[in-house]
């Protein structure tokens, strides 16, 4: 039994609520990149914190462009080939349910360790590394193609699908950590001219 490579590249969500995901990254992914300049120039003593925006900017720029081209499903695609021609493709679900356990424990696991790194950060920074392990969570276990787990974010709840709805929540988090953190730092501006 052989697998073809099945994908070509192409628009993946071409939906509305597709879009406005892109749109949602690419506006978190400016977002951090200002706020690397504004903390790395006003506040030169909390260069890991700049780091840590940046570093969030890179990985939104990709994931918006992956969340259109759908890399993921090219991912999923050379798994089924491996799977096939390992000869345990029958045992693919429970790969699957492993591989999703596994980013579940691995992204619960990284909470506290990017914390305890940026525990010097504001609540800002920690608000957008939660937001950040969120969506990369999401992508894995979404990359995983477990059929339960499609079933369910293909699923309406009030109108809105929830894989929108998961994965907009974590760029949200991180766009509004963003502002706000840029937002605290001309505030903190403000005070030292005023003095």
């Amino acid at each position: 039994m052989a697998h073809d490579f099945n994908w070509e590249p192409g628009i993946g969500d071409p939906t509305i609520g597709g879009w406005i995901t892109v749109i949602l990254y690419l506006l978190a992914c400016a977002s951090c990149w200002k706020t690397t300049g504004v903390v790395a120039r006003q506040c030169w003593n909390e260069r890991s914190d700049g780091y840590i925006w940046r570093a969030i900017s890179v990985v939104f720029f990709f994931l918006g462009i992956n969340k259109q081209l759908d890399l993921q499903s090219a991912m999923t695609e050379l798994g089924r080939m491996v799977a096939v021609s390992g000869g345990w493709y029958e045992q693919r679900r429970a790969m699957q349910v492993d591989f999703i356990i596994g980013v579940a424990v691995m992204c619960a696991a990284t909470v506290p360790v990017f914390l305890f790194w940026a525990r010097k950060s504001p609540i800002q920074t920690w608000l957008a590394l939660v937001g950040s392990t969120f969506v990369l969570g999401y992508v894995l276990i979404r990359a995983a193609s477990f059929h339960h787990f499609d079933r369910f974010i293909s699923s309406y709840f009030l109108g809105f699908k929830w894989n929108w709805i998961l994965e907009m929540t974590g760029i949200a988090m991180v766009l509004l950590a963003s502002e706000s953190r840029r937002a605290k730092v001309f505030q903190q501006m403000g005070r030292r001219v005023a003095r």
